[in-house]
């Protein structure tokens, strides 16, 4: 008994523990890379740690493409519109339709509407490209980090981890 107890405290601190190893190497590579807004590389790692390597890999260039689209779409938008609301409505309608179009799922979508508000929304003295440029670097660095780190470091199956448990009793 003693020993599933001790395998299900394992199995609760390691994915805090590897979102916590990502989320900080995220913002590390952020800040020495000397992106403005680091903290949404974090925000980004800690999105792909929630998925296992497989399925990591299989949205994380879902979210790749969203964050381009978004970014693209954001910057251009902002150029022509500023923050107007007709054209934010428009974007966000127009991301969830060439999304669909291209056959991106969700997470695509997801990403690409984020990243469009941040880019329309917020207020900032660069100009809109600038910003766009930046959410994409800092994004993209986070869920590279989220992916690499998901690789490096596994998530145990769940059959194997209960032969583990069977055999050390």
């Amino acid at each position: 008994m003693k020993t599933q107890q001790l395998a299900a405290l394992k199995k609760s601190f390691v994915n805090p523990a590897k979102t916590t190893i990502a989320a900080v190497l995220s913002l590390f590579a952020a800040r020495v890379w000397g992106l403005q807004e680091a903290y949404w590389a974090p925000i980004s790692a800690i999105v792909v740690m929630q998925s296992t390597l497989g399925a990591a890999l299989t949205v994380s260039w879902q979210r790749l493409v969203g964050t381009a689209l978004g970014s693209a779409a954001g910057a251009l938008l902002s150029i022509c519109f500023g923050t107007n609301i007709a054209a934010f409505g428009a974007g966000i309608l127009v991301m969830g339709l060439l999304c669909a179009a291209l056959r991106l799922d969700k997470a695509a979508y997801r990403f690409a509407g984020i990243t469009l508000t941040v880019i329309m929304l917020v207020v900032r003295a660069e100009p809109a490209w600038a910003a766009a440029l930046h959410r994409f670097y800092e994004v993209s660095l986070g869920i590279l980090v989220g992916v690499i780190v998901t690789a490096l470091w596994p998530e145990q199956q769940a059959s194997h981890a209960g032969t583990a448990i069977k055999s050390a009793e």
